[in-house]
């Protein structure tokens, strides 16, 4: 592996990606620091610290990950990209339920660029929305009295918070079609990654304090809980990349036809059906949906509220049980969006493709959609487990969420898939120039 991360850097072109996608992660992180004006830090910090003694997450918690902890220094990347990814969700959803939209996809690369055209305007339009309303929170810091957040209420700091923070998610959103473009891997996937892997030097500091290496009266975790982390992390890595790459292949003949003096088709493929299809989508949405009644209900100043909030704890039996369930049905949901077995089906017959011992048509698409079904249970299980872990690491082995937060969930899904992706590419570049890639036998495989 590191041979081929070395001779990465003897091919000119690829060599120029890297140093490009190095530079331009490494401005984003920089803007990461640089913060909002009118925000008094200390006070911020403090609030960001009694919301997490009172209660175990809020979508601010999902903000403040995906934007590499920009959101609790409300700086100017502090929406992150957030915005984005709820745009292009949306707009992934609506094209598979308005004809129009879907009409537009299905026109090649001019359908793509104007999808793409519409998701930036929808991330526009939510950053407005979502920092507007940011505004509003730091101005009224409800139940926590006697902290005074922004220096200078008002509709100017109102006005201001909206275009900072706006800019700052259109400029980052900019900065991950260059690493597209100019860079190697999925310029915004890799921004969110970068972010997720910020959080490592914090949770190490975390870990090496828990330890005390040098005061055993102090020391809160043994050297083997420590073995048994490293284990479960090993254990986690290895499964969340099997998952990844799982897939069923569904065989699949083609009749042999005669045009004129050319024989078409007569080949074997398959059809890859993939044990994850919803990736990570699944634990955002059940995130989302989950936290979202609880941080409502968070900041209202009433007993029944306040109880509410409380039942939704990370941790908490009926936070854990509703938590699972909404990832299983949000993977069949979102399967159900991105995958028509009628209408693969239906391509299949129209270019004589059958699966063996499948009738055409009606008996392939009912035969598909059983296949899919059965798998994305599996897949659906295996996501709830990996998304649920680290609250059972943290309350098993007594430490911080930060430390838990690696050993599963939303990050290691992202970090694991995007990785793959990324090392995909690169070989691939390196296989094109004659040099060997990361592994001897075979090629790396991406999420796709």
């Amino acid at each position: 592996m590191f041979s081929a991360l070395l001779n990465a850097f003897r091919i000119p072109d690829l060599k120029k990606r890297l140093i490009v996608t190095a530079f331009l992660i490494f401005i984003y992180r920089v803007g990461c620091y640089i913060p909002t004006p009118g925000i008094d830090g200390t006070a911020l910090a403090e609030f960001f610290n009694r919301i997490a003694k009172t209660q175990g997450g809020t979508l601010f918690g999902i903000i403040n990950m995906f934007s590499g902890g920009a959101m609790e220094r409300l700086t100017i990347f502090a929406l992150g990209i957030m915005p984005y990814i709820s745009a292009s969700i949306i707009l992934q959803l609506l094209t598979a339920v308005i004809p129009a939209l879907e009409k537009i996809a299905k026109e090649g690369r001019t359908g793509h660029e104007k999808i793409n055209q519409y998701t930036r305007y929808g991330t526009v339009v939510l950053s407005i929305v979502q920092s507007f309303f940011i505004a509003l929170w730091l101005e009224n810091p409800a139940r926590f009295e006697g902290l005074k957040i922004v220096l200078h209420p008002g509709l100017g700091f109102r006005l201001l918070t909206v275009l900072t923070l706006t800019t700052g998610t259109i400029f980052i959103m900019w900065l991950g079609e260059q690493i597209q473009e100019r860079g190697i891997g999925n310029g915004i996937s890799l921004v969110i990654t970068a972010g997720i892997i910020s959080r490592i030097p914090a949770a190490g500091h975390q870990l090496f304090v828990l330890m005390s290496p040098f005061n055993s009266a102090r020391r809160q975790i043994q050297p083997f809980t420590l073995l048994i982390m490293a284990f479960f992390l090993v254990a986690v890595v290895f499964s969340v990349i099997m998952i990844t790459q799982g897939q069923r292949k569904i065989p699949v003949q083609y009749a042999r036809r005669i045009v004129g003096r050319k024989i078409y088709g007569g080949q074997s493929t398959y059809i890859p059906l993939k044990v994850d299809t919803s990736g990570v989508i699944a634990i955002i949405f059940a995130q989302s949906l989950i936290l979202f009644p609880a941080t409502l209900a968070s900041f209202i100043p009433n007993p029944a509220f306040q109880n509410l909030a409380q039942s939704f704890i990370r941790g908490h039996l009926l936070y854990t049980v509703m938590y699972a369930l909404l990832i299983i049905f949000f993977c069949y949901f979102y399967t159900a969006i991105v995958f028509n077995p009628t209408e693969l089906a239906e391509n299949m017959k129209k270019f004589g493709g059958f699966i063996p011992g499948i009738r055409p048509g009606i008996s392939t698409a009912e035969f598909l959609d059983f296949v899919m079904t059965r798998i994305t249970l599996a897949g659906a299980i295996f996501i709830a487990v990996i998304a649920i872990f680290p609250d059972f690491i943290m309350a098993w082995l007594k430490i911080p969420y930060l430390v838990a937060s690696f050993f599963g969930g939303t990050g290691i899904l992202i970090t694991v898939g995007v990785m793959l992706d990324t090392l995909k590419q690169i070989e691939s570049h390196l296989l094109t120039h004659h040099y060997e890639g990361f592994i001897k036998a075979g090629a790396i495989k991406g999420r796709r």
